[in-house]
């Protein structure tokens, strides 16, 4: 099999993963539209795209040099009181500046 033909067990596995991951998108939205979003559920909502970022940074920390383990804690204390956005932006400099400085 070359890179231009793909099998067809590839290529149904490749759109089963596919609509496997709308449908989960899908019932996540709709079960939330039914929740009130107020109290704890609300805060544990607003928790969850600091959680993503961590769940994404959390194998770099372990699996590369100093920058990347220095910057991860210091985005880790910055997702503690900022918005996302700058949460982001703090994490990427810090990356940026601690491999131009540590290498």
């Amino acid at each position: 099999m070359n890179a231009l033909n793909l099998d067809f067990h590839t290529l149904a596995a490749i759109v089963a993963m596919g609509l496997a991951t709308y449908a989960t998108r899908l019932a996540g939205l709709m079960l939330v539209r039914h929740m009130p979003s107020t109290g704890r559920f609300k805060a544990a909502l607003e928790a969850v795209p600091s959680a993503v970022l961590m769940a994404v940074i959390a194998p770099m920390v372990v699996a590369t040099g100093w920058a990347e383990t220095l910057a991860a804690a210091i985005t880790a204390i910055a997702a503690t009181r900022l918005p996302l956005f700058a949460v982001v932006v703090i994490g990427v400099a810090c990356v940026v500046g601690l491999r131009a400085v540590i290498g």
